[in-house]
């Protein structure tokens, strides 16, 4: 069985006309498994995080300033690309905890995976910043959390969005117990993610130029991504499941197809059968045409759902 978390407070956080990081994207995300083949998903609300959970990754201070922005009326900018209207705190919390949930779930059974159709997305918010449409970062607290309330050693978080996420990364960088494994563009924003960033041997960042289509994405995950997780034999896989890279999406420039995104959760699922017990967490990302986000969510949700 494969589990939703959702909440509408993530449909209420608007960050201005014109936004790539719209409400739409989540209507998008909900009428694609509206469909009748995703009617065997079971639909969970999302819970508020706990403020402790919050913080297995981000700075007192860091909370306490997103708390403090907060506005009860109109927009407050957290960075240019980045900002809260009065939903924006519950829903970055709601985004947190349905991360947690899913992994209460999967650890207890109920479910082999997980799919977290919420926003904001997290990846780019690092433990003492928020940034890049991201408030904090689900992924990242999801990791932890599965180490302090079920006593996972290892844990992974693949992200596959087109951006390099940052945030994930620092949040993992001295932490052998938890790899951080990427594909994304470069040279683009955020600036980071070289091949040569590999934090103590946790840290597997595959760049991709502008232009680079299926083959240079596939060969990516077979040579190097999917070997390297292999070896690091994870307890538990989360997935930043980020859909910018698709050829329509206007704010990247990569060429991936629909059928890339399901080629790439196979062999993610293939992996979880081996090393997790078939434990995967996936936490909605980027993607911001929303056609091409609706098709290849709907791709990635099948294979979430299919049965080994």
């Amino acid at each position: 069985m494969t589990l939703i978390f959702e909440h509408d407070s993530c449909l209420e956080h608007d960050m201005g006309p014109g936004h790539p990081e719209c409400p739409d994207r989540l209507r998008a995300v909900q009428q694609a498994l509206a469909e009748p083949e995703f009617a065997g998903l079971e639909r969970r609300q999302a819970p508020l995080a706990d403020w402790d959970q919050i913080a297995l990754v981000h700075t007192q201070s860091h909370i306490d300033q997103v708390i403090a922005a907060a506005p009860t009326v109109g927009r407050v900018q957290l960075d240019p690309d980045t900002a809260m209207n009065p939903a924006t705190l519950e829903a970055a919390q709601r985004a947190v905890g349905a991360a947690c949930a899913a992994v209460d779930a999967v650890m207890a059974g109920e479910a082999k995976t997980a799919f977290c159709a919420t926003r904001p997305p997290g990846h780019h918010a690092e433990p003492e910043r928020s940034m890049g449409f991201c408030i904090f970062n689900s992924v990242a607290i999801a990791a932890q959390h599965a180490r302090r309330a079920h006593g996972l050693g290892k844990v992974a978080v693949v992200d596959f969005d087109v951006h390099h996420g940052n945030g994930t990364q620092a949040a993992f960088w001295d932490d052998a117990d938890l790899f951080y494994g990427s594909t994304h563009q470069a040279p683009f924003y955020p600036g980071t993610g070289a091949s040569s960033e590999t934090g103590v041997g946790n840290i597997h960042n595959f760049p991709l130029p502008a232009g680079a289509g299926g083959v240079a994405f596939r060969d990516a995950f077979t040579d190097g991504l999917l070997p390297a997780l292999d070896a690091f034999q994870p307890e538990l896989l989360i997935i930043s499941a980020g859909f910018d890279a698709h050829e329509n999406d206007p704010l990247a420039q990569l060429r991936l197809e629909t059928s890339d995104y399901s080629w790439v959760s196979e062999e993610l699922l293939a992996l979880a059968d081996r090393h997790c017990q078939g434990r995967v967490v996936s936490y909605l990302e980027g993607g911001y045409d929303l056609a091409a986000l609706a098709a290849a969510t709907a791709a990635h949700v099948r294979v979430l759902m299919t049965e080994t």
